[in-house]
């Protein structure tokens, strides 16, 4: 949904990972002040997901592919590659001229070394999980061998889930994790260079003058990316001018705002790999309510998605369906909506056995919250669900830490939470509904303790299917079966939307927003 477009056409968008905008010649030069919502733990997305990381990580360093806004993945660090014809086998030709920031070429077993990077610190351990091998006999050529094929390789070699770090500074034996180089003299394979790492205050890069992509790549001079942590003064810098970017920005009245400034483009595109969808949560396995199917319908069919849409989240919100984002090509939006029926709730919780009691109600429950922002929608279901019987009491777990560890110790019956698809439902979704993954402890785990066969059949046939319209099918029936258990009612994406001045060009939309490169960022300061 973009509120605005530039009216100066558009040009290729090949390779680009964003949304190219302009016939007009790219200018070279200039400073873009952008932000960032958090201090980054560090800037090595090797071994550190999120998008603090991910925003100036991406633009440190190159990943064997990219993406476009339909899903196509692109060349970037790898001109070619290829898939066995059996599926076990993956190899990238990488390009001559990729060099290092500190002009070591970049070659093979750079790439398997940052393999086994992610594969060992990597908090989505189903990437790379089936990568067995690596021949790096070609300085130039690399062959992953797979123990099973895996689909969603392509993807997970993209955006910030592949970045390629050098073996001759990350090499050195010290900890991945811990590196020192992860925040300070930063080395690395993309468009921009490191400058300064100042956590609360600054992240700030510099061109990188022989980056292999040419054509004058990257536009810009410098990236100042601006810690700031509170939305309402990110909204104010954008107003003013002295931000020219923000992206990730998800607080409604904010966003709603700034939709009405003139001098601002407001676009929600960009987010469909990323994947943030709301949900409300259920412990399947307690020994309460929560616990029966009939139960879950119910209280699906008493919260009313539409209100949380046009009212909690005043319509800047897509619904979801089901636990795959509505911007992926595997979402199937024929499942049961469990639009706002009253009678059916009431009916169906007769049937589960619990029947009114003296004072109306039929049982308690508790519903928890971890993220202030899904305030509105637990209170919202405590008064939606006293509708039909059921005292709710909200948990106002605003300190994270305390609702994680609550949460995935399955101390809970509700809870409201945001949960991100990562691309490829193999790394963002199956985690969710895999019996193999109930972790207690763990937090975006199996929280839920759902269980079901044919569940872990579907994701196992589907994260090896290597035919896309196969996989389409085996994830309509996956959602299909879920939407009918309901182990989570799945309700909107999160509104994440990306605000810019009307002088930037090419602003990051694609399918990673602002976890994808820069390089063809500029400014058209006239």
């Amino acid at each position: 949904m973009l509120r605005k477009v530039l009216a100066i056409g558009l040009m290729s968008i090949a390779a680009s990972g964003a949304v190219a905008e302009s016939h007009v010649t790219p200018k070279a030069g200039g400073t873009l002040i952008t932000t960032l919502p958090q201090t980054p733990r560090h800037l090595n997305p090797a071994v550190q997901s999120g998008i603090v990381t991910g925003a100036p990580g991406a633009q440190l360093f190159a990943t064997p592919l990219r993406y476009d806004e339909n899903f196509e993945p692109q060349p970037y660090l790898a001109e070619i590659w290829e898939f066995s014809e059996d599926g076990l086998s993956m190899t990238l030709k990488l390009r001559d001229n990729a060099v290092f920031h500190d002009g070591e070429p970049i070659e093979s077993h750079d790439v398997a070394f940052s393999i086994s990077a992610i594969q060992d610190n990597h908090p989505f351990k189903t990437m790379f999980a089936p990568v067995t091998d690596v021949d790096t006999s070609d300085p130039k050529t690399v062959v992953m061998t797979l123990d099973k094929p895996h689909p969603a390789l392509l993807l997970a070699m993209s955006s910030q889930l592949m970045s390629i770090i050098p073996e001759h500074i990350y090499g050195d034996g010290q900890d991945l994790a811990s590196h020192p180089r992860n925040s300070a003299d930063v080395v690395g394979s993309g468009p921009f260079k490191f400058v300064e790492f100042t956590p609360d205050q600054h992240v700030i890069l510099e061109r990188f003058d022989d980056f292999f992509m040419g054509e004058g790549r990257p536009y810009l001079d410098r990236i100042v990316f601006r810690i700031i942590k509170d939305a309402s003064a990110r909204t104010i810098g954008l107003e003013n001018g002295e931000l020219h970017l923000s992206t990730f920005e998800n607080t409604v009245n904010n966003i709603t705002r700034m939709q009405e400034n003139e001098s601002l483009v407001v676009t929600d595109e960009g987010y469909a790999a990323i994947g943030a969808i709301n949900w409300l949560a259920f412990n399947t396995q307690s020994e309460g309510p929560t616990s029966n199917v009939k139960v879950r319908q119910a209280i699906a069919y008493a919260v009313d998605r539409n209100f949380i849409l046009n009212a909690i989240m005043q319509g800047i919100s897509q619904p979801a369906l089901t636990g795959i984002h509505p911007g992926s090509p595997f979402y199937d939006d024929s499942v049961e909506p469990y639009d706002l029926d009253l009678d059916k709730a009431n009916a169906l919780l007769d049937e589960a056995g619990y029947p009114r009691g003296d004072n109306d109600m039929r049982f308690s429950l508790t519903i928890d919250y971890g993220n202030p922002t899904t305030r509105p929608q637990a209170e919202f279901t405590k008064a939606s669900l006293a509708r039909v019987g059921i005292d709710v009491t909200v948990n106002a777990l605003v300190d994270f830490p305390t609702w994680a560890q609550k949460i995935s110790n399955h101390d809970f019956d509700m809870t409201w939470d945001t949960v991100f698809n990562w691309g490829d439902p193999v790394i963002g979704v199956h985690r969710t509904y895999s019996s193999d993954n109930i972790k207690k402890g763990v937090i975006w785990s199996n929280t839920q303790q759902y269980v079901n066969p044919r569940i872990d059949e579907l994701m196992e046939a589907a994260g090896q299917e290597l035919d896309q319209d196969a996989r389409i099918a085996l994830y309509a029936e996956f959602q299909q079966i879920l939407s009918e258990e309901l182990p989570v009612y799945w309700t909107n994406t999160l509104p994440y939307h990306t605000i810019s001045q009307e002088i930037v060009q090419n602003a990051p939309r694609g399918i990673w927003a602002s976890s994808a490169p820069y390089d063809q960022v500029w400014l058209n300061e006239e």
